[in-house]
């Protein structure tokens, strides 16, 4: 069922227009549909999010089996337990991401051990290294982009959760470059000034 994004590209994954009609204010109903073993609500899920998953998967690991692979573990687990996804704690994309990164970051260090893995660069905004430190960070991190006004939250998901750069932003969202790069910039400066307060 599942099949790895034909472009993996995180800047160049583009959903077709069949799941975007709702476009995520949808995924609840689809996680329910999933719950009762829809496959068809899987596979729009899988179709909205799999770049994104894969991306980041990509960018740890360097390398597309291992991608695939953990590509393939997530959205395996999401079918078997679709209610992992807590609602109410961020977007189900947001999140897919995330669990993305921290996976593909335990494969990295089961495959080289003695590789740092503070030297992995990717598109987040705090660096995590212990499960317990990760999920203390990652509901902080939640709590604070739940504050921040809806436009620098939404322009920092856009860029950190889905890897969009500055301008796919502002075609996205129909804003000027300007804007978008400013309230990117205030979310972030507002994002370091809770997390280290």
């Amino acid at each position: 069922m599942l099949q790895p994004p034909s472009n993996p590209n995180p800047l160049g994954h583009r959903t077709s227009s069949s799941d975007t009609a709702n476009g995520p204010n949808d995924d609840p109903a689809l996680l329910a549909r999933i719950a009762q073993g829809d496959e068809t609500a899987m596979e729009a899920i899988f179709r909205r999010y799999s770049g994104p998953v894969y991306s980041v998967a990509l960018r740890v690991l360097h390398d597309t089996g291992q991608a695939e692979d953990v590509m393939q573990e997530i959205f395996l687990q999401l079918w078997r337990h679709p209610d992992a996804f807590v609602r109410g704690r961020g977007s189900l994309g947001a999140w897919l991401v995330v669990v993305a990164r921290n996976r593909a970051i335990d494969v990295l260090r089961r495959r080289k051990p003695t590789d740092s893995v503070e030297d992995v660069v990717l598109a987040s905004p705090c660096d995590i290294s212990a499960e317990a430190e990760r999920n203390g960070m990652m509901e902080k991190v939640r709590v604070i982009l739940a504050d921040l006004p809806e436009e620098q939250r939404k322009s920092l998901e856009l860029a950190y959760f889905e890897g969009l750069t500055h301008s796919e932003i502002a075609s996205r969202t129909g804003d000027p470059l300007g804007t978008v790069k400013t309230r990117i910039r205030l979310g972030l400066m507002s994002l370091r000034k809770a997390l280290h307060a």
